[in-house]
């Protein structure tokens, strides 16, 4: 008799995301003596690649901490983890100290608890994930992991939809959060490639839920999650209940459905928008306002967002609202100042070209 449906389906998807590494790191130049290439060569040549799942000993990374210490060893990677202690509520360092635990009675290794200070800038909620990358990335460098696994389900891709339609973000806030990507990145702290990994996009989340009740693994809820002093919170209690007590069941799986199209239609749009930018720079490699006005809207914004990022502007920080300010330069020039943005960058016109650097 197999496993739980709930169980097959999580390690089915982990050993998906498994099986993707592999397929990069051997794509990788072999050693001289032709061993499997490590992930980082820190550790040692032919040393098995290492994975860790981030895990915050809530169900949905319980689940994926299981699946990754289930499917790892079959196929010759080394699977590990790590929690982190954002500090915000009391005990949080003895919770964590059990979260480790738990991960090392499921078999992973090596373990760590990595404590954070998280500050304020972009709210609390910006300003925890902000902290929490920090410390997986820092983490990771120093193991030399191949990839870190985070738990998101494909209800977490629902709110992160809905939350990018409520703010007018634009299609590529739409597409929701990638099944692989470098990271939010900031100060300091570049996108590392292909780094992260979500494995449970198309799992939901009961799923994640009920495979941690059969395999007996406990978990703890966070009380941040019902707290509705956070907008995740409200629109997971009481916003998204609502939509489907209106439009009926369906409303999760359509809005993932709109995420990977929208992604799809952002990624064509950004490529068209990296070849377009270097025909509207002049020899000096300032922006030409006459040729970025001949460019559809869509991508012209594009361009302006990668320029304004290129000159120092947190991308996590720059809105729509940002981007229609300058772009206003370009079709409602009507002799306007400069245009502060986050990142103390200012675009300015100036004889036809566009201006922007950092005051």
């Amino acid at each position: 008799m197999g496993p739980h449906p709930a169980v097959a389906a999580i390690r089915l998807a982990v050993r998906r995301v498994l099986h993707d590494v592999l397929t990069e790191l051997t794509d990788r130049p072999r050693t001289p003596s032709g061993a499997f290439p490590c992930a980082d060569p820190r550790t040692g040549a032919g040393t098995p690649p290492l994975v860790l799942v981030a895990c915050s000993g809530g169900a949905d990374s319980m689940a994926l901490a299981s699946a990754l210490a289930f499917e790892a060893p079959k196929l010759g990677i080394r699977a590990g983890g790590i929690t982190v202690d954002h500090g915000l509520q009391d005990g949080s360092d003895q919770r964590a100290a059990e979260v480790v635990i738990r991960m090392t009675a499921l078999g992973l290794d090596p373990v760590e608890s990595v404590a954070v200070r998280v500050g304020r800038d972009g709210g609390p909620e910006a300003a925890a994930r902000d902290a929490r990358y920090g410390a997986l990335d820092e983490a990771a460098d120093r193991l030399g992991a191949a990839a870190v696994l985070l738990g998101h389900t494909r209800d977490d891709q629902a709110e992160t939809v809905l939350l990018g339609l409520a703010r007018g973000s634009g299609i590529r806030s739409l597409s929701g959060m990638p099944e692989v990507s470098g990271g939010p990145g900031g100060p300091g702290r570049p996108s590392r490639g292909h780094r992260y990994r979500r494995p449970f996009l198309q799992v939901d989340r009961q799923t994640a839920r009920k495979a941690c009740m059969v395999q007996s693994l406990a978990v703890w809820d966070d009380p941040h999650n019902m707290d509705p002093a956070y907008t995740r919170s409200r629109l997971r209690h009481e916003g998204l209940p609502a939509l489907e007590k209106a439009l009926g069941k369906g409303v999760v799986e359509a809005l993932a459905r709109t995420a990977q199209l929208s992604r799809d239609d952002a990624d064509a749009l950004d490529a068209w928008a990296a070849e377009a930018e270097g025909g509207v720079r002049d020899e000096d490699g300032r922006l030409e306002c006459a040729k970025l006005y001949a460019l559809p809207p869509a991508v012209r914004r594009r361009v302006l967002r990668r320029a304004v990022v290129a000159a120092g502007s947190p991308a996590g920080s720059l809105f729509a609202r940002h981007i229609e300010e300058v772009d206003r330069l370009i079709t409602g020039w009507r002799g306007q100042g400069a245009i502060n943005l986050p990142g103390r960058v200012e675009a300015q016109r100036q004889g036809g070209r566009l201006v922007i650097r950092q005051g």
